[in-house]
């Protein structure tokens, strides 16, 4: 692993945990040459699975690109990286676990936004405000009421 701080390529594993599900294990690492540490995830590799995009394009699938939307979303709340990855770890079982080799970009961002329900209200809406077409203020405020509700207090939203 190359260091962030100096780009050696010398370190060692100072700690290793399993994640709750099972599918990576967490490493804490050292520098050898400037002691800088971090982090790293290990991760069995995947059989390829190939997204199709609303233009009807294809991409191969990429955890990076659910993990830095649900992260945008939950910028500033108190949604903790660990459970961030536990929902992109959800929705990876999710997809591999199906026979299908393809999905529609819409599939991943349903089972985004059903997580995101779950785990943080505000977080939910900032990535539905984005995902979902909404013609108008209007359409967006029906979401807004419709999580309300579902017991969603109007403060619990700021």
């Amino acid at each position: 692993m190359k260091c962030q701080k100096c780009g050696h390529t010398d370190s060692k594993v100072i700690d290793s945990r399993h994640s709750e599900d099972n599918t990576s294990i967490r490493r804490r690492r050292e520098c050898l040459k400037c002691k800088e540490r971090f982090t790293t995830y290990e991760r069995i590799e995947l059989s390829s699975l190939l997204v199709i995009k609303k233009d009807g394009t294809r991409e191969e699938y990429n955890r990076a690109k659910i993990l830095n939307g649900i992260m945008k979303a939950c910028e500033k709340r108190s949604v903790s990286m660990e459970a961030m990855e536990s929902v992109v770890d959800s929705i990876e079982r999710e997809l591999f676990d199906s026979p299908r080799r393809e999905v529609g970009s819409r599939v991943i961002g349903e089972a985004v936004m059903k997580r995101l329900k779950q785990l943080d209200e505000v977080a939910y809406v900032r990535f539905a405000s984005v995902y979902k077409p909404f013609k108008d203020i209007e359409s967006f405020m029906q979401e807004i009421m419709e999580l309300m509700k579902d017991g969603i207090k109007p403060e619990e939203m700021s």
